[in-house]
């Protein structure tokens, strides 16, 4: 699989890299890449940002909002946390899925991890939840994206978020915090660089850098996430 690069390390906003997943799967059929953005909070497909967020709060803390197209829970990032792109080539998609959550708990134990995967899609450490993972077929490829906590501040997710009690009582938890860590609280030991490279390692054995040309056209599928009824309604 090929780790796709950006010309430069300026910042970009989420909705860029899940536009650039979208080129990747239409101009290249498979891809890998890691990210991190801003504080921001990602719906779900089919979620209802009023039920899903504290919106009053997003807004007055900077906290940008956007929405994927994939199915899935919605989700705080920011700083520390690492965001993983992973595009390959048509198939099911249960079995695209399977690979891709095994690999990501291999690299996880090879570092020293006890990671595990779960019916939900998520890969926990010591019964906490560390990574959230969610997927979508293209006609050209099949999109899973997905997080990974290093050492992100998670007392904005924990006012940003607002699950409900029921989503909580089905893990068996009384709040966000004690379900999620971070992989630095668990295993102080794993480095972020290394985390990194494993993953590199794991998923790429080639590179290629994007290209002005193909930068704009990822800048033209970006304007898509960032319309408002995008954003905050619902897609068929």
């Amino acid at each position: 699989m090929t780790l796709t690069l950006l010309p430069d390390d300026r910042p970009r906003r989420l909705s860029f890299y899940l536009s650039l997943e979208e080129y990747v799967s239409s101009a290249c059929g498979e891809g890998f890449f890691l990210w991190e953005t801003a504080p921001c909070v990602i719906l779900g497909r089919n979620q209802d940002a009023a039920a899903e967020l504290n919106l009053d709060y997003c807004r007055s803390h900077g906290i940008e909002i956007f929405r994927r197209k994939s199915g899935g829970g919605c989700v705080y990032s920011g700083p520390g946390n690492l965001m993983i792109s992973c595009v390959v080539p048509p198939a099911p998609a249960g079995a695209c899925f399977s690979a891709y959550l095994l690999k990501l708990a291999g690299v996880l134990s090879s570092l020293g991890a006890e990671a595990v995967t779960t019916s939900n899609n998520d890969i926990l450490c010591r019964g906490r939840k560390v990574s959230g993972n969610a997927c979508f077929m293209t006609p050209h490829a099949g999109i899973i994206h997905g997080t990974l906590l290093y050492d992100m501040d998670v007392a904005p997710m924990l006012r940003a978020l607002t699950p409900s009690r029921e989503k909580l009582s089905r893990h068996a938890v009384a709040s966000v915090r004690q379900r999620v860590a971070n992989l630095r609280e668990l295993y102080p030991e794993m480095e972020k660089s290394r985390l990194e490279s494993a993953l590199i390692h794991a998923f790429s054995d080639t590179f290629r850098v994007l290209g002005p040309a193909e930068l704009r056209e990822v800048e033209r599928i970006e304007k898509s996430y960032l319309e408002p009824d995008f954003i905050l309604g619902k897609i068929g």
